[in-house]
Formats: structure tokens, sequence, C-alpha cells
């Protein structure tokens, strides 16, 4: 690069023999004294060395010669003014190569250097050169570095040491020196020669802008050093960073040419505060919806509080991902678990709020609340210091008055809950070791279509995923596996839990799950799981199996299909309903199982795969599909595969509507239930009333409500053995349990029957 070449830029000054008044014995600036007509100075036309030169005797202890012309400095271009002197007679001087820096306006600017090193004269006629390299950037070689400020200087010579010496000097000669400090390929500019320092304390976001604006489509070089940053810089060319940055929490680094994580990495040198920093200007800067990881792995000492590395959003609802990488914790207490305990006062009437809680200031928003009547995953979704009360992330079932509570604060690599909403996020190909130090993800308290896609989550101490709002509407997490750290307990001393959530849409989708206390806990409705291999056994002898799904919601609308559902089971509560007896609504309805493959091993004989969980009195079902699927015990056997959990209360059979048990296939299940339930009866005597039992063979050991139908399987015969014509009517609800049918005949009859019998009336 020349720019008197490229731009036509003249740098040289103008030589003697054109004049002396251009020739300054001062500074050079406008006003000061020339050599023209100065007694001590003079043109000689003919020297031998030189040609035309310019004769001056020696008469001040710093003898100058400028130019008056303002020589431009430009950033990233670099100019050598060179003098070559001789002496004639008289004392022998030395000299240096000087000039003087002008700012705009005209103005001096203080603080640079303005010479260089001398050079002695030590014989006379002996040419001796000086040069000497002025700048903008701080860069080995350069003389006079001065910095983006100075736009211009005069230059030349002093003649300083013993005077009354007689001197000539050649033209003085500034040219482009530029090529001397570039590579032998020029695609890239160099952030010093736009005036950065690298010092660590100087602030250079100016020099960077300068240089990202000149380079116009070529690389910037950020060279080794340390460079500060006071405020957000945006490049729109690619960087290489040999250097590091440091700049404020608060300030913006947005590389959009080379947006990744290992750029980040290279920019800052800490992998931590690299994706901290890339993860800002990830929402910072529409020119990049996704910030790819680079496969890299980011060793994270203290959980990451998402909202504090923007600082500047607290709601985002723009398409947004992550991927292709890794978090794995450095052990220690930053990610201990924070207990507190606190009295306060529940009121039904005001279902998702603590009143009067004694010390809230210090119980973090997030925090897992435990306590009596206090269903699962219930968090506070955040606080009001001043008036004392918590907001929660879902009602409680039985709290009202006045009781002690437990708050449990767990420690997340990814903390959301900082934001008040973000909708429209997704990771993909991440994994996060806990290590079973910590938790993985926490959402924020409110936002939608949050997603998890081919991501491992991989031994979280308490929790894989926890919300403690709404962030989780329509939350998609599809082909991730969940990796408990609790693999060698057994299921009853296990605590953690792959995911909660609380709003509706959520779609849980061909993940792997293990041996989780439980695997997904899901308050919303209109759940769609599909496809997931959930297993959670143990090695220990026969004993419980806890739930792998648990549905907090009555009117549930969900589907479950096509899952392997190993050693666990599918839970339907009430435990989220400040209310939980029934009250004029849709009661346990909407639930479809279907197409699943559910087996265990070593399991109490009493263990349900599908359990019903009523935790007030006078529900029902009304609206169940248990269809196509598998049941299968591989060690012993299991009294039946469906149950209500009478713990708090039994269910209104007597309202039972639109369930279904039909296709299913069992193996080692003792009691095979189906609804509409087909059997044959036989009375091998005459009578004229036949009392059919259908126990155990109703689900839930519900009462029999209808007979579909009543079909003879051949002749029916009166007790002389004559065929018999006339049909029955029926009788429901018989006997002290209600599931036996009494079928009435006109008179004493036998043979087999097939009926085809219900636990819930037609709708």
């Amino acid at each position: 690069m020349n720019k008197a070449v490229t731009e036509g830029i003249q740098f040289n000054p103008t030589p003697f023999s054109e004049g002396l008044d251009v020739w300054s014995s001062g500074d050079g600036t406008p006003g000061s004294n020339t050599y023209l007509n100065d007694p001590n100075a003079a043109f000689v036309p003919a020297d031998q060395d030189f040609g035309g030169a310019l004769e001056l005797v020696k008469t001040d202890a710093v003898q100058k010669i400028r130019f008056m012309g303002e020589t431009p400095i430009l950033p990233g271009c670099y100019l050598q003014i060179k003098a070559r002197v001789k002496a004639i007679s008289g004392a022998l001087p030395a000299m240096r190569v000087a000039g003087w820096a002008g700012q705009a306006g005209g103005a001096h600017l203080n603080g640079v250097t303005e010479i260089t090193a001398s050079t002695a004269l030590t014989s006379y006629g002996e040419v001796v050169e000086v040069t000497g390299i002025v700048g903008v950037g701080v860069r080995s070689g350069v003389d006079m570095p001065w910095g983006t400020q100075a736009v211009f200087g005069h230059f030349g010579i002093d003649l300083i040491g013993a005077s009354g010496g007689i001197v000539r000097i050649d033209d003085i000669e500034i040219t482009d020196a530029t090529e001397f400090f570039l590579r032998d390929m020029m695609d890239w500019v160099d952030v010093r020669d736009y005036g950065a320092i690298g010092n660590g304390s100087a602030d250079d976001h100016a020099s960077f802008e300068l240089a990202d604006a000149a380079a116009d489509g070529r690389e910037v070089l950020v060279p080794a050093g340390t460079y500060r940053l006071n405020n957000s810089v945006t490049f729109q060319n690619r960087v290489r960073f040999q250097g590091t940055v440091t700049m404020p929490d608060d300030k913006i680094l947005s590389l959009t040419k080379n947006f990744d994580l290992p750029a980040y990495i290279d920019a800052f040198g800490d992998e931590e505060l690299a994706f901290k920093k890339a993860f800002q200007a990830l929402f910072n800067n529409s020119g990049h919806e996704s910030l790819d990881l680079g496969g890299r792995l980011i060793a994270v000492r203290a959980p990451i509080d998402m909202q504090a590395a923007v600082n500047n959003k607290t709601t985002f609802k723009q398409r947004r991902y992550i991927r292709n990488g890794q978090f794995s914790i450095v052990p220690g207490s930053a990610w201990d678990t924070e207990t507190y305990t606190s009295q306060g006062t529940y009121s039904p009437s005001n279902n998702k709020v603590l009143t009067g809680v004694t010390n809230v200031a210090a119980i973090p928003v997030g925090s897992l609340v435990q306590g009596n009547g206090v269903g699962r995953e219930i968090y506070v979704r955040s606080k009001n210091v001043s008036a004392q009360t918590l907001t929660l992330s879902a009602p409680l079932y039985d709290a009202a008055g006045t009781q002690t509570y437990t708050f449990k604060r767990f420690k997340y690599i990814l903390d959301f809950s900082g934001f008040d909403q973000i909708s429209k996020f997704a990771m993909s190909n991440v994994d996060l070791q806990c290590s079973g130090d910590c938790s993985a993800i926490l959402l924020p308290p409110s936002g939608t279509g949050f997603q998890l896609r081919d991501c491992f989550i991989t031994a979280p101490k308490d929790r894989g995923i926890s919300s403690h709002g709404e962030g989780d509407q329509g939350m998609m997490i599809d082909r991730c596996q969940f990796l408990s750290n609790e693999s060698p307990l057994l299921v009853d001393n296990r605590e953690s839990i792959g995911l909660n959530a609380n709003g509706n849409d959520v779609k849980i989708r061909n993940n792997r799950v293990v041996h989780f206390k439980h695997f997904a806990i899901l308050g919303g409705s209109s759940s769609i799981i599909m496809g997931n291999h959930i297993f959670q056994g143990d090695n220990g002898p026969v004993g419980p199996r806890s739930a792998g799904i648990v549905l907090t919601r009555t009117n549930n609308r969900a589907t479950i299909t096509g899952n392997y559902i190993c050693d666990c089971s599918i839970v339907w509560a009430n435990e989220h309903d400040e209310a939980p007896g029934f009250s004029s609504e849709f009661s346990f309805s909407g639930l479809s199982i279907t197409g699943n493959v559910f087996l265990s091993q070593s399991t109490a004989p009493w263990f349900n795969f599908i359990s019903v969980k009523p935790h007030g009195s006078g529900h029902f079902i009304n609206g169940l599909a248990v269809t196509g699927n598998t049941f299968r015990l591989i060690d012993g056997a299991i009294d039946r595969i469906e149950g209500i959990d009478t713990s708090f209360a039994s269910m209104d059979f007597n309202r039972f509507q639109n369930i279904t048990f039909e296709n299913n296939t069992f193996s080692n299940v003792n009691d095979q239930v189906a609804n509409p339930l087909v059997l044959d009866h036989n009375e091998a005597s005459a009578q004229s009333v036949w009392n059919v039992v259908l126990a155990p063979k109703l689900p839930f050991g519900a009462w029999v409500q209808t007979v579909e139908s009543v079909q003879p399987a051949g002749a029916i015969r009166d007790a002389n053995n004559a065929a018999y014509y006339g049909i029955p009517y029926y009788q429901a609800k018989q006997g002290p349990n209600k599931d036996q049918v009494n079928l009435n005949w006109e008179k004493p009859v036998r043979g087999t029957v097939t009926m085809r019998v219900r636990i819930d009336d037609p709708v």
C-alpha cells in the first residue's frame, strides 16, 4: 500500500531550489520565521554530492529546519522523513529528524514524541543520512507514534550541539513507508495502525472502529496485547484476535462476520466470559439468529445469569438459538443449594400467593416450595418485599392458613429467571454436564416456544429443566437424553426430576430418560408425550416404582403415544388445585394413552402402570382412552395395570363417562381389564336370575353401569331342556361393590351368553 500511488497524496515537501520561503527556522506553523533572506542561509545550486542544497550556518542551540506545508497524517499510513547532511567547516553538530504535531483546527497536539534519536557529524565532507518514521500506531520501528488525534505535521530536521559550523543539507524527502509494516499478504488491517495501544488501560474502542471502517471486506487483526474497549464495538468485517479485549459488562462486542463462540473465546480469553458476551451480542444484533459454540467445552465456575449477561433487556421475543457445544461445571461452593424457612399464610381465594411471608427479601425467586399441602414442583415465581408476598407457579391443594414453608433454591448452569419473558428460544446439540453438583436450566417466568433438541442433560443434582412460571408455554423437548446422577440409588432414595412445566401445549418427543425419581411433571393441558424411552428401575429387590410422568391437571387433554415406559408409571392427579374437591368442573377428562410399551421387573404386585390420584372428593373420570398398549412384567406379576390412589379421596364411580380400555396386550398381569368388557357367562342350571360377577375385569375396580348387549351363545334352555327364545332385562351395579349384573329372565333358564358391559354411562 502506497497512498502516494493509490490515492495521489503528495507527501514530499518542495525542494530548496523552489524557494526558502516555505522552510521555517521555527516549528513550521503559519507566521513562523523562514530562511528566505536569512543571512545565515543560502541555496547552493551545484553541490558535488547533492546537486542543489541548503547551506546553513548553525547559530542556535537547536537549529530547526521545518517544511511549512501540512503533511497529512492518515490512520494506517506511516511516513518516513529522510535527510542527508554533510559538514563543510567549523564545529561539528549532531542532527535528528523532527516534527510538529498538529490536530484538527490547527492546534498543537501535546504529549507526543516529535524528535528522533540524534546522529553526530564526525568529519568534513562525509554525507550522513538520518531517518525517522511517524504514524498513528504504536509499532516497532515507529519513532514518532502520534495517535488518531494527529491530522498533519510540519517535518524537517534539527541541528543540535556545537554552534558556528557550516553544513549543507540535501532536499528533505517524505515518503509513504507503510509497506515496512505490512506482511506479505495484505488482506487485513491492524488495529494498531489506527491508534490502538493494547496496554489494558487506554480506551481503544475508537481505534477498533476506525480499523473496521478501513478494512472494507478485509480481515481486522487484533495483535498481541490487552485492549480496553470502554464502548460497544460492532465489526462489519471478520476479526482475528491474537490479543484479548476487556470491556464493561454492559458494552457489546458484535462480530457480525465471524459470530461464533471460538471467536469470542479468542477475544476474551475465557470460555465462560466469552459465552456471556456472545449471548449478549446474540440478543442485541439482528444480523445473526444463532450462536454456534463451535464444539467448544465451556468451563463454568458459577451459575450463568443469562439476563445479567444481556444486561439491557428483560424481554425478548425473536427467534434465537444456541448450538453445538458443551457446558461443564467447575465444582465449588457456588453450586450449593440455598435453603430457607419462613412462615407464610395461604388463602385458596388468592390461589398463587403467599402473604405475610417473614424474611421475604432473603427468599430467591425460582426457589422450590415445600410444606404441608404443597404439590410437586411449586416454585417462587416472583416476590414483593414491601408487601411481604410471594407469587407461586401453581396453587397449593391443602395449605389454607399459616405454616412454615421450606424454600430450596437450586443452582442452574443456565439461569433465565432474571428475564421477564423470552419467546422462540432454542438450544440444539448442547451437552449440559452437571456432574452431580448442580441443575441444568431454569426457564424464564414467561414466554412461548422454548425448544431443546438433540441435547444431553447429564447428571443433574436436582433438576434437569425447571419452570417457575409459564416460560414453558408451547415448550418442545425433542430427541434429548436426560441422564440422572442417581442411577446407583434405589428408587425410594432418588430426588432428581427431569423437567416440569406449568403451561399448555408442551411437546415432549423421542427422548431417552434414565433413572430419575420422576421424568416430567406437567401442570398444563394439551401436552403431547410421544416416542420417549423412560426407564426408572433399580437393581434392588422387589420394591416400589415411582411415576415417570405426572399430570396435575384434571381436564388434561394430553396425548401419551408410542412411548417405552419402563419401571415407572403415569400418575394423573390434581395436586395443583386450590380447591381439590369436585365443584362443577370437567373433573378427570381428556387423556389418551395409546400405543405405548409398558415394561417392569422386580416390581411389587400392587404396582400400577396407570394411577389416578384425586386430592379431593367427588371426582370422576369423564374421558380416558387406554388403547393399543402392551403391558408386561418380566419377573413375577402385578395384580393389575391401573388403579385409583385413595390416599386423599376415592372417586364417584357413578359418574364415569367416555372411558375406553381396549386392544391392549397383557403379560404377567393377573387381572386384565377392558372397557367395554366382553365376556361369556355360563349358567349351568336353570335360574330366573343370573348373577354375573365382573370383578376384577373392570378398570379401576369401578361399578358396572351399562350392559350394551347380551347375545346367547347357543340355545338357551328351560328346566325341561326346551329352547327358550325370550330375552332378559339387566340390573347393573349389583353386589356389595356394585361390580355385578343381574340378568332377569321370564322363567328359569340355563345356557351361555356373551355380554358387553361398561363401567361408564353412554354419552
